[in-house]
């Protein structure tokens, strides 16, 4: 698959996340695809439990926010955040392709922190 038709994939893929279209969501996966959390210890097995899962979300996202996305041949990976009752996580997906289908997905989620003032000399806020 072109690079161009995965970047295609992609972007559909995450505005379809961000409005809770859960299933133009998952088009981009393969049906035997396995999603890993690893924070969790989980791994969810078939685009279908997939699907089943993320449509038992308590909540749909209020904010999402693609950061950027990298990659090359089958492994992309993007960083965005997400909005859930107000409150954000960092997010990290790795995805790996396979005939133009994700076969495998890495997700990370982080909370946002403050910043210990003892660092404040050697760093700068982002925008």
């Amino acid at each position: 698959m072109e690079e161009e038709q995965i970047l295609d994939a992609l972007n559909a893929h995450w505005r379809a996340s961000a409005v809770g279209d859960i299933n133009a969501e998952h088009d981009i996966y393969a049906d035997d695809a396995i999603c890993d959390y690893p924070q969790s210890g989980e791994r969810i097995l078939g685009r279908s439990n997939l699907q089943a899962l993320r449509s038992h979300h308590p909540g749909k996202p209020s904010g999402f926010h693609i950061k950027r996305m990298l990659g090359q041949g089958d492994l992309w990976i993007t960083e965005y955040t997400i909005t859930y009752q107000e409150q954000s996580a960092y997010t990290v997906s790795i995805m790996e392709f396979s005939n133009g289908k994700v076969v495998h997905e890495t997700q990370y989620f982080a909370d946002a922190f403050e910043a210990p003032a003892w660092r404040s000399q050697w760093v700068r806020q982002l925008p």
